[in-house]
């Protein structure tokens, strides 16, 4: 008997060592790391990042000073590792700091259109009913103008400026928040702990904040992340227009504009912020990617 009991135990804690092992080997970090993908586009979004918040440390020039003895120099033109734009201005310090504003921007703007965008999904999810219709065909009417003309026609109304970008774009993206977040509320709600939060008396407000959108902020989050990599696109091209950030402001679109004038003559000065574009969207959608495998409960190995 002694001997039995004993083999129990062992039997126990071996079996609990294979689950703690399981536990650890599908845990976010591991199964971001075994994503070969997703571990390139997590550290490009993190030196993008690094670079962003250390720019006035990082960039050896004043992005706005201008120096009219050097205009349109090539890379490594006494110091100026990029070379110098149609003022003189210094590139790699335009670049740096332009991927603050752009950085800002894409992230704010996100935000902006999830806050409003879930919400919208909530409640005609939900609710649906007239509420529902009344909503999503809304929805559609914006959905009817290309992303980039819905922009266009806010900052035309909105004026320039980084905010008023931020709020333009994130309008834009509210029709695809409030799609993604309604599909999964019609799905979530009526899945049996639901029901039974209905017949102990929850409210709705209650069952809709506390149990059903909790459930689907895994898919909102993934889908978040790839939302930055397009608003990014959507900032360059809009201050690529002249309707985003004004001048003398830097971002990665303002340089590219100014990049268009020379591109025969000077083509270092669109190509560069055109690859710190390229590279940060493909970070981005990359990170994305991986982050929806770690959230689907189907992608453990």
């Amino acid at each position: 008997m002694p001997e039995k009991k004993t083999q129990d135990m062992l039997g126990r804690e071996a079996n609990m060592a294979i689950l703690k092992k399981e536990r650890k080997a599908n845990n976010a970090w591991n199964k971001l790391k075994r994503n070969r993908s997703a571990v390139i586009g997590f550290i490009i979004v993190c030196v993008m990042v690094f670079l962003a918040v250390f720019a006035p440390l990082l960039a050896p020039y004043d992005p706005n000073a201008i120096n009219p003895i050097i205009p349109y120099k090539g890379i490594g033109f006494e110091g100026h590792l990029l070379g110098t734009d149609d003022l003189g201005r210094d590139i790699l310090s335009r670049i740096l700091y332009g991927a603050r504003v752009s950085l800002i921007v894409a992230v704010g703007a996100t935000i902006v259109g999830a806050v409003i965008g879930v919400l919208i999904g909530l409640l005609a999810g939900y609710f649906g009913g007239w509420l529902d219709v009344v909503l999503m065909r809304f929805m559609d009417g914006m959905f009817s103008y290309p992303f980039i003309l819905l922009a266009m026609i806010l900052i035309t109304v909105l004026g320039n400026g980084i905010w008023n970008v931020i709020l333009a774009i994130g309008i834009a993206n509210v029709p695809s928040f409030a799609r993604v977040t309604r599909g999964q509320v019609v799905i979530v709600k009526e899945e049996e702990y639901c029901n039974a939060c209905r017949v102990v008396g929850v409210s709705d407000i209650r069952l809709l904040f506390l149990h059903i959108l909790p459930n689907c902020v895994s898919q909102i989050i993934v889908y978040a992340t790839l939302r930055v990599a397009s608003a990014i696109i959507s900032e360059a091209s809009l201050s690529f227009l002249g309707l985003g950030i004004a001048l003398p402001t830097a971002s990665w679109g303002s340089i590219l504009r100014v990049g268009r004038e020379c591109l025969t003559t000077a083509p270092h000065v669109a190509t560069t912020a055109g690859l710190f574009i390229l590279v940060t969207v493909i970070g981005f959608n990359l990170l994305g990617d991986g982050i929806r495998d770690i959230m689907d409960p189907k992608m453990k190995q």
